[in-house]
Parts: C-alpha cells; structure tokens; sequence
C-alpha cells in the first residue's frame, strides 16, 4: 500500500480561511464589491499562486479592511436602531401608568417630590419647597354651550409650571342642578402617582349675611380621615372674612377680601393676614380674557404665602381659595351673579 503525501500551499491556506469563519454572510454584499466572493474564490487563489507574494498580501489586505469596515457600520446602526425602538417602547408603556402620561416632558411635567420631610403628612411634601401656587380650572365644553352643570376639575402648578397636585369634585348631578354655587361638595386631591392626599368637605350652608348662625365652613383632612384644618367664614356685611383653624380649632390666619369681587375690574385679591393683622400671603382671582369670563366660570387664581409656613396651613389656605371660588365666582348657567360685600 502506497500512501501520497499532499502538500498545501501555505498562501492558499491562509487566503482561504478568514473569509469563510470571520465574516460569514453579513458582508456578502461587501465581497460581491471587492471581487472576492466566493464564487471566483478559487479563480482569484490559482492567479495568486503566480504573481507576486506582496502584490497578493496587498489585495487581500485591503478587502480585508473593507469587509471589517462594513462590518462595524452596520453594526452600530443596529445597535442604534435597537436604543431609539427601546426608548420608543418605553414611551409608550408610560402613557399607560396613571399620572405618568405626560412626564417625559420637561416643560409642563409633573413636580419631583422632596425626600426626607420630618413630620410631614404623606403627599404634602411638595408644599415645603414652595411659597406660591396657581390654580386652572379646567373648562368644560358641555357646561359652555348648554348650561349644564359639571363637576369641576382643577390643575395645581408652581411657578415653574410644573404640576403639583390634580383636583376633582366629587357631588351628584342633582346636587349640582338644583344647589348651584352653593353646593355641598368634595374636592379630591390628588398628585402625580393618582394617591388622594388632600381631602376638603364643604357641608350645605348659607352664605348670606343675614344668616350668621349658618355660614360657610370647610374640613381639611390629609390624609383623608385624618383632620389639619378649618375654613370657617366670619360674619360681615361689608367685606368677605375668614378664618383659618388648625386642628384644634385655634385661629392662626385670617383672610380678609375686597367689597368689589366683579373679576370684570381685572384681578380680584383676597389678603391673607396674620392674628396681629399682618398680610403675610394673598389669595387672587387673576383676569383670565374676556372670552373665558364671559362664557364660562373656568378661573384661573393664585396663592402666595411664606416659604417657612407649617404644610397643614398651606394646604388648608389651599382648600380657602376652592371656597372662595365657590362663593364668588362660580357661575350658576355661565350667568355672572358677583355682587358688592356679602349681600
């Protein structure tokens, strides 16, 4: 028996390997260019054999350079097509988390929450980092056009635009027909992961003057079922007055308003004062255009008071202005009804 001995060529060896393990077919197009595919493999390695060494290793080293060149590019723009679908994917399982809808925006995005507030009832830390809100009712269509009564809606911001708080009115469409302004209602409070923090009770009572054993007053809970605060209304003919109660009872603010509240004159200001008298804060009716006052009751309004002020006063000079609004400005069929002192 007689064994052969073949010998291979070492060029031809190392001509033929790379192509095939490192590139594979992503770079099939890239080889078809450079003239290497695999179809003229074997014609391109018998003419290798017969020229000369260099000029071969200087063929192959440049298509090597173009194929890995292609390579690269390609796969970094898959890699940034997958981060621009994830980030996408992302997008769009946020719209569907409550209160999360329209955080992705900077400009209108929701408050963050300050950490590490001692001794602060849950959902009223954003009130430590600020010393001004402001109020946008939100208008109804339904109730612009027909005259029906809606549930009003409200958006809490800070200076900055960005959101604080959500609030909704909660009563009976009965209750909202037949008692108008001066319904009894609930007003829900609600911040950004849709958690109530902040609770006001409004009871049915009179707001005229010549009834001063049943005039206006207000719950504050926070959280609710857990009490921080009264609005109660202070007899008088000429001017709107208030009181602001902790807990307790105990009176640690009064508001004292204007006699004219026509919010046609342009803002309307509401002074937030001190036990001694005071103005520490104020709480405004601010001009919102000429269409929106005069066809719907949706109003915008402001509150300023101290940075270093106990969280339970703000949040119950929160639930004064809602009083406020209810008593002077809110409309009963989109009719104007404001008129001089308490009468």
């Amino acid at each position: 028996m007689v064994r052969k001995t073949v010998q291979i060529n070492p060029e031809e060896r190392f001509a033929r390997r790379p192509i095939v393990v490192e590139f594979g077919s992503i770079v099939s197009v890239a080889e078809s260019a450079s003239g290497i595919d695999e179809r003229n493999q074997d014609s391109t390695m018998h003419s290798a054999v017969n020229c000369d060494r260099e000029g071969s290793r200087s063929s192959y080293d440049r298509a090597r350079f173009l194929l890995r060149f292609v390579e690269e590019k390609m796969f970094d723009l898959g890699r940034q097509l997958h981060i621009r679908q994830g980030k996408a994917s992302i997008r769009r399982m946020l719209r569907f988390i409550p209160g999360v809808r329209k955080s992705a925006k900077a400009k209108g995005g929701w408050m963050p929450i300050p950490q590490g507030i001692p001794n602060c009832p849950p959902g009223l830390e954003y009130l430590t980092a600020i010393d001004q809100l402001l109020v946008h009712q939100k208008v109804e269509l339904l109730e612009a056009f027909t005259g029906f009564e809606t549930a009003n809606k409200y958006t809490i911001k800070n200076t900055l635009g960005q959101k604080v708080y959500w609030a909704m009115e909660d009563t009976g469409c009965c209750n909202r027909m037949c008692c108008g302004a001066a319904r009894a209602f609930d007003m829900k409070v609600l911040d950004t992961f849709q958690n109530e923090v902040l609770h006001f009770n409004r009871p049915l009572r009179c707001s005229s003057c010549w009834f001063p054993c049943c005039l206006q007053t207000m719950e504050v809970t926070a959280p609710p079922g857990n009490v921080i605060g009264y609005v109660e209304q202070d007899w008088s003919i000429l001017t709107p007055q208030f009181s602001i109660k902790d807990q307790n009872g105990e009176t640690v603010l009064k508001i004292s308003g204007p006699f004219c509240t026509f919010s046609i004159c342009g803002d309307v200001e509401f002074e937030v004062l001190s036990t001694n008298g005071t103005q520490v804060g104020k709480i405004s009716k601010q001009w919102s255009g000429l269409g929106r006052e005069l066809f719907t009751d949706a109003d915008h309004f402001g509150i300023n008071f101290p940075m270093d002020l106990d969280v339970r006063v703000k949040a119950t000079l929160l639930g004064a202005l809602f009083l406020i609004d209810y008593m002077f400005f809110e409309k009963s069929g989109n009719k104007e009804q404001d008129r001089p002192g308490m009468f």
